[in-house]
């Protein structure tokens, strides 16, 4: 899954047994009795996050040789366990001075109950404009920000070159030209798109898209958050150009039974010719070896069309993973958000050449050795217009349950168009 599988991959990657609760930087430094020490937990493991957590070391021995009357002590759990303490902690106002935190519905209760210190300072000062727009936002409740995101993944259509170049076609840039795409693979015996919506979300990519064209990269977040409707005329058009592909025989047979890793397989072994997913597949792309080097060359991707002549193709569906907080009751809150500011601005190239992750920072890509695709994705994070966080991340989990569960009504044909958003009007109503 993407993160809720973004807010959530971030949210589903890191699985392993709590490894390491220890200190960072020399002995004689820990014990000093002169210098501040800020705690900070988090959240990859050395065996199962072994690049990440060698990032945050190095970016950590850096700080204190930098600050010589600081010193960091750190502690690491795994994901779930993570979660779990960060609760335990809150309620007995013993957070640590900075930790991880995920944006939307995971830090809002953090954030009203008073435990997270606001940040705005730092994205006035040294971090102004330093982040791809729509990332900082998401860790933003009542206008004020608590929470600095590190990672970032954005959805574009990945595309097997070989196929399109068989059948005379390229790259759209409108969706009439996609719309042509997909007639002419379709009449020639090719599956145009790969999508496995067993799993929900998956579908609820191209709805989004949909949604962010029509209406213009405001019309769902604006339904969800209440200062709109989905009595929008755009996201019931959106419903109805989802089901005419549907309609078009856009996607493989079978594929609301099917999960998104049997999607994707179909598409790794050329059985489509797009596969709409998160920037977290780059890999696959690019740097896995295990993946055929022919193949890994026949794959591009584009940008997510505009609709009708609808739409900023520099508009994204995505969203930010973990992100960085400080606790609102540190003793060393000032300390706290320097060690921050330090760890954002170090994070964004150093995560990128060493871990191959997409960060929520803007990155200079030509500047790093990198493969070409990973630079064209940064390239075009750099020019973001907007990014529209998760649909199901942006709802509480009831209205993102009606949610998932009317996209698979939806791709199944079992409601119209006018049915779908009702049921969202009515579950985004009753919260």
């Amino acid at each position: 899954m993407r993160n809720k599988k973004a807010v959530t991959t971030l949210f589903a990657i890191f699985s392993c047994l709590l490894l390491v609760t220890g200190c960072s930087g020399s002995d004689e430094a820990n014990d000093s009795k002169d210098g501040k020490t800020i705690e900070f937990m988090h959240l990859w493991p050395e065996g199962s996050s072994k690049q990440h957590h060698q990032i945050v070391s190095g970016i950590i021995k850096d700080f204190e040789s930098e600050h010589p009357d600081v010193n960091i002590e750190m502690e690491v759990l795994s994901n779930e366990q993570y979660k779990d303490k960060l609760k335990v902690l809150s309620t007995s106002n013993e957070l640590p001075d900075v930790g991880m935190t995920w944006a939307a519905g995971f830090m809002e209760p953090y954030v009203k109950g008073d435990k997270f210190a606001s940040l705005d300072e730092l994205l006035e000062g040294d971090l102004k404009d330093k982040f791809v727009s729509g990332t900082a936002e998401a860790y933003a409740v009542d206008e004020s920000t608590y929470g600095l995101p590190l990672e970032l993944n954005i959805a574009t259509v990945f595309y097997n070159k070989a196929i399109f170049e068989k059948y005379g076609v390229d790259a759209p840039k409108t969706y009439e030209e996609f719309e042509n795409i997909v007639k002419t693979l379709e009449t020639n015996g090719v599956a145009p798109i790969a999508l496995g919506n067993k799993d929900r979300w998956t579908g609820s990519l191209w709805y989004m898209y949909m949604a962010d064209r029509l209406g213009e990269g405001k019309a769902l977040t604006d339904a969800i958050d209440r200062s709109g409707s989905f009595e929008d005329p755009a996201l019931a058009s959106a419903a109805e150009e989802i089901q005419n592909l549907v309609d078009m025989n856009a996607f493989v047979k079978g594929f609301n039974g099917l999960s998104d890793e049997e999607a994707k397989s179909m598409f790794m072994n050329e059985q489509a010719a797009m596969y709409l997913i998160g920037t977290w597949d780059l890999p696959n792309y690019t740097t896995n070896e295990d993946v055929p080097q022919e193949f890994r060359d026949s794959i591009g991707y584009f940008s997510f069309p505009a609709v009708d002549g609808k739409g900023d193709t520099n508009s994204y569906v995505g969203g930010p993973g973990v992100g960085l907080f400080v606790a609102e009751d540190s003793d060393v809150k000032e300390e706290a958000k320097e060690f921050v500011s330090y760890f954002v601005q170090e994070w964004g190239e150093k995560s990128v050449t060493d871990a191959g992750v997409i960060p929520a920072t803007k990155v200079d890509a030509a500047s790093l050795d990198l493969p070409d695709m990973y630079v064209d994705v940064l390239d075009d994070l750099s020019n973001t217009s907007n990014i529209t966080l998760f649909a199901d991340v942006q709802m509480s989990a009831d209205a993102a349950q009606v949610h998932l569960d009317m996209i698979q009504s939806l791709f199944g044909k079992e409601v119209t168009p006018e049915e779908f958003t009702e049921a969202h009007e009515k579950a985004l109503l009753e919260e």
